[in-house]
């Protein structure tokens, strides 16, 4: 796996110079992870900081818009910040289950057909996790121990040394530059307000944080909402 040249400017314009190691982190741990499971077709490395789950690096946009589905409607990531257990799903079950439906759809539509979302912790303190993408179900079966031993370490020492301050993320992508992007934004924010029961004014500080903590962009996590409309999610 190779970051796309999306994601090569979302680390030149978020990471700080002494994050520079992070990328060359990010890059080891896919080919760790493609290493044990070769139909691993993303990763993604987050972070837990007040309560919140934020995708630090991943190794693709698509990867990136799963993860913002689920900081929008919950997902295996969310639930591992939680203090949950490895989490080893196929996408196909979570649809049957109704469970997750944004993040499954999603997962879904981007040839995501398993995941595997694995805590990372640093002396004993839960501090990220790491979520993995596969392109078939059940490439994760019997490979936890593997991949923990495999990935944790280096996982856990990018994620204590990362700057964790996402205020230039936070405003790289909250704020639309062109109208019809703008246009967008504003149907995406009345179907969430809608699906949630909540104001407007809400729906649009979820759809933000949604997209600072995916690391895309906000009219990218707008999409997300469309696209689960169009599939009737």
């Amino acid at each position: 796996m190779e970051p796309l040249p999306e994601t090569e400017e979302a680390l030149d314009e978020y990471l700080e110079e002494d994050d520079a190691d992070l990328r060359a982190t990010l890059l080891d741990l896919g080919r760790r992870a493609v290493s044990l499971v070769p139909t691993c077709v993303g990763l993604s490395l987050g972070l837990v900081e007040d309560d919140l789950t934020f995708t630090l690096v991943a190794t693709s946009s698509e990867v990136a818009l799963i993860d913002a589905a689920q900081y929008l409607d919950g997902g295996p990531c969310v639930e591992v910040a939680n203090g949950e257990a490895t989490l080893d799903l196929d996408t196909a079950d979570l649809l049957d289950e109704g469970r997750w439906t944004a993040f499954a759809r999603t997962s879904a539509a981007h040839g995501v057909r398993s995941t595997l979302s694995l805590p990372v912790l640093h002396d004993g303190r839960l501090i990220g996790g790491i979520n993995l993408y596969a392109a078939a179900p059940g490439a994760f079966a019997g490979l936890h121990d593997a991949l923990a031993v495999a990935l944790g370490a280096s996982a856990a020492g990018a994620v204590a040394d990362a700057d964790l301050g996402f205020d230039t993320r936070a405003r790289a992508v909250a704020t639309p530059v062109v109208m019809a992007e703008a246009r967008s934004i504003e149907v995406a924010v009345g179907m969430l307000a809608a699906r949630h029961g909540t104001d407007v004014h809400t729906a649009r500080s979820m759809l933000e944080s949604a997209a600072a903590r995916a690391g895309v962009s906000i009219v990218q996590a707008a999409q997300v909402v469309d696209d689960l409309r169009s599939a009737g999610a």
